[in-house]
């Protein structure tokens, strides 16, 4: 959830916008929270006798859910997850890495159970900036009978709200390589079709590489463990408007919105 919430969404100093910029690419953009077009898929998650299991994560992953860290493999920014259960309809999921706290998800099941709201926060940015996200999502199918009312298929409804430090993001196309950097500290240069380099910041170890298609499109594809992870598509499409494509090709997500140049 996080990668699709916030991929391009990328923090918030201002920096200013060169007068005769030599690329429609460079100076400060800003995603646009109410232009997102978020994935169809939706995510499944369990919480029963006393087991919280997300089903759709990749890899799945299941904890106690005793409020204690208990460690998991295989997922790239967390080593342990704890899980607590503050009341019937209520839960939050904390992730941690080498000790240190990544983010924290507070999900609120509505009396009905068809809608829940999360407030999910990272804390990750190597600065320490803190980036939080509200937004909610539908019932699509109730979990199994005497699980927990955060059981079940749930299907992205909206976004409501994102910290400044996540969605913008400062870029700079030198004509022969494209530099990304974020008020949270991450950040790269690559050329464009050369190799991949490691994104700045990124506890995933995650690399980046980039191709410039054509004047007003670049293409951002990222790599982890020699497997691409992730293609992000930026397109100007008017002057200070950009259109960006997140695709997740882990979950085989499609996250699209639009972001403006301040």
């Amino acid at each position: 959830m996080k990668r699709m919430l916030l991929a391009g969404f990328a923090g918030s100093l201002a920096l200013a916008v060169p007068a005769n910029a030599a690329s429609p690419f460079d100076g400060t953009w800003k995603g646009d929270v109410a232009s997102a077009k978020l994935p169809e898929k939706p995510d499944v998650f369990l919480l029963q006798n006393g087991v919280y299991t997300c089903k759709t994560c990749v890899p799945a992953y299941s904890v106690k859910a005793d409020g204690a860290f208990h460690p998991i493999k295989g997922q790239p920014y967390f080593d342990a997850a704890s899980v607590k259960v503050v009341d019937a309809h209520t839960t939050i999921e904390t992730h941690r890495k080498k000790g240190k706290v990544m983010n924290t998800v507070t999900a609120t099941v509505t009396p009905d159970g068809k809608t829940v709201h999360f407030v999910f926060k990272d804390m990750s940015a190597p600065n320490g900036k803190v980036v939080e996200v509200k937004g909610s999502q539908t019932l699509v199918a109730p979990g199994p009978k005497g699980s927990h009312a955060s059981s079940g298929t749930w299907k992205n409804d909206k976004v409501e709200s994102v910290s400044d430090a996540g969605i913008t993001m400062m870029l700079k196309d030198d004509g022969k390589s494209f530099t990304m950097t974020t008020p949270a500290a991450i950040s790269y240069t690559a050329a464009y079709g050369g190799p991949a380099v490691p994104i700045k910041g990124d506890h995933g170890g995650t690399y980046a590489k980039v191709a410039k298609p054509d004047a007003h499109t670049i293409v951002e594809t990222d790599v982890r463990g020699g497997k691409t992870v992730g293609v992000y598509t930026m397109k100007i499409v008017s002057d200070g408007v950009m259109a960006i494509t997140s695709e997740d090709t882990l979950r085989g997500t499609r996250t699209e919105f639009t972001a403006k140049r301040q």
